[in-house]
């Protein structure tokens, strides 16, 4: 049994154009052509296109895509890595419902939020190993122990200021602004200085800075900050002018 591009186009929520895209960069080839040039697509030409879908959810660019799939041979154990990503996502979200939900209800009321409950599910540590193995235990334990001297008013405050600044990036890339232009350099100057707030940065700073512009694009946890894979480009784009321009 199989299925026309279109039914499958249906199917996934996409279009059959991005289909025969991914035909075209040999990302899935249909199973068949029949004779009036119609692709048709098989039960095994499905399990790849949702993992193909799967990761780019994750924030993955296609060339990543390829290169995972090519790497893995087992569609079970691949499957199984994707369901693992996606439900300790999913338990993150949960737990940052549930935090933000208490904070609004207790304002509502008139009452005074759980402050040791309000950040649940904004773990900075789940960088820490890429942390420590690009700068080092001794970077990661400065800006930690940074954090964890800071009132929850002033984590508060730094969390509103990176969440304004990562919405004005999304904002940038949705308009297709030049990554080397006045305004995406000046949101990339405001990025550095961020960036520079936290102890224990590397001295080499132009080289912390395109090096975290590439993490943004090759880690889905740091492209899901700027909208995905194109957005984290736009970011890493616009930081390696401003750092080649100024650091």
């Amino acid at each position: 049994m199989d299925w026309s591009i279109q039914e499958v186009a249906k199917l996934a929520g996409t279009t059959s154009r991005t289909l025969r895209h991914y035909d075209d960069i040999g990302l899935l080839a249909p199973t068949r052509t029949a004779p009036n040039g119609y692709r048709h697509y098989d039960e095994a030409a499905l399990v790849r296109l949702q993992r193909i879908l799967l990761l780019r959810e994750l924030g993955l660019g296609l060339p990543q895509i390829a290169d995972v799939l090519a790497r893995e041979t087992g569609e079970v154990a691949a499957l199984t890595t994707h369901l693992a990503l996606l439900r300790q996502e999913r338990g993150r979200i949960d737990r940052q419902i549930a935090a933000v939900s208490s904070t609004i209800d207790a304002l509502r009321g008139g009452e005074k939020p759980m402050v040791e409950n309000m950040f649940d599910g904004f773990d900075h540590a789940q960088y820490k190993d890429e942390v420590t193995d690009r700068w080092g235990a001794h970077a990661y334990a400065r800006g930690d122990a940074w954090w964890r001297g800071k009132t929850d008013a002033e984590k508060a405050e730094w969390q509103q200021r990176l969440a304004q600044l990562q919405d004005a990036w999304k904002d940038a890339a949705a308009r297709g602004i030049d990554p080397a232009g006045a305004e995406a350099q000046a949101l990339a100057e405001r990025q550095v200085a961020w960036l520079t707030g936290v102890p224990g940065i590397p001295t080499d700073l132009k080289a912390y800075v395109t090096g975290l512009g590439d993490l943004y694009v090759a880690d889905p946890r740091f492209a899901a900050n700027y909208g995905g894979t194109a957005g984290a480009e736009f970011v890493r784009d616009a930081l390696r002018a401003y750092a080649d321009a100024r650091l």
